[in-house]
């Protein structure tokens, strides 16, 4: 990854105040704020500074909650998901998500490869994929990944790395390589937003790293999301809804979406 100086950016004041420490913990932020994910070796070299230094700042900065450390490096803090909303997720809404994962599991072949997204929808479309035979499974979900293991015919890939306690995902610093080591006949992913322009967007920038390496390496691609994304924005940007296959949701979409989507050739199942 190469590193440049993060630009001025209107809103975003220079790191002036505080003590020499202060000043560049700040301009730490600031740079993973525009880079998500960097090393400490990128971060030593960036500032001039030791890697025992960018270590200390890191373990500063997570213990106030403002970066995740990773093995080898940090990244910027987005908002966590706390296990009361998480499970306040999984029961909500939950018919919907049972019509739009068994639409899902129709669109899906027998002995297909498929990339697998994490959350709640993605778990209730493990759930209907038990239907089918010999699908090959890649997932960072490890609830996802122990619903489908109940099929012996079924081949099952995860990451390595941390698990995130709240919903079972994993992440770490291979996660996105290995992803790609891999070919999909479909990637079936899920997102906290669609907006009526078309932009999807997540809540985490690691989900977003893993999902975009996976879009690239399908042949086709299905959204799923159910009619409470509509017209919501999360904090970072996945792509546009012109660049899925299809699109599987519970109710019919916005005029503007919908014109979208036809004219980029979207399959729209409303289930």
């Amino acid at each position: 990854m190469n590193i440049s100086p993060p630009a001025p950016r209107p809103g975003v004041p220079e790191p002036v105040a505080g003590d020499k420490k202060s000043r560049r913990q700040n301009a730490v932020l600031l740079l993973l704020e525009q880079v998500g994910y960097a090393s400490v070796e990128q971060l030593a070299e960036r500032f001039g500074i030791t890697t025992q230094t960018v270590r200390r700042d890191i373990a500063e900065l997570s213990a106030a909650g403002k970066v995740r450390r990773y093995h080898g490096g940090a990244a910027i803090s987005m908002a966590a998901i706390d296990a009361v909303t998480y499970r306040q997720r999984r029961v909500e809404r939950v018919e919907a998500k049972r019509r739009i994962a068994a639409r899902v599991a129709e669109l899906i072949p027998d002995g297909a490869s498929l990339f697998l997204d994490t959350g709640t929808t993605c778990e209730t479309v493990a759930e209907a994929l038990v239907a089918r035979s010999n699908l090959k499974v890649v997932t960072y979900s490890l609830r996802a990944a122990t619903l489908l293991a109940d099929r012996t015919d079924f081949t099952i890939a995860v990451p390595g790395g941390f698990v995130r306690n709240v919903d079972g995902s994993v992440f770490g610093e291979g996660a996105v390589d290995f992803i790609r080591r891999f070919r999909f006949d479909v990637a079936i992913i899920a997102v906290s937003g669609v907006e009526s322009d078309g932009r999807l967007s997540d809540d985490d920038h690691n989900e977003v790293a893993v999902v975009r390496a996976a879009m690239k390496l399908a042949r086709s691609i299905i959204l799923t999301a159910d009619s409470s994304k509509f017209d919501r924005t999360a904090l970072v940007e996945l792509g546009n809804v012109a660049d899925v296959s299809a699109f599987v949701t519970d109710a019919q979409p916005g005029g503007a979406l919908t014109a979208l989507m036809a004219q980029a050739g979207v399959e729209l199942h409303i289930s």
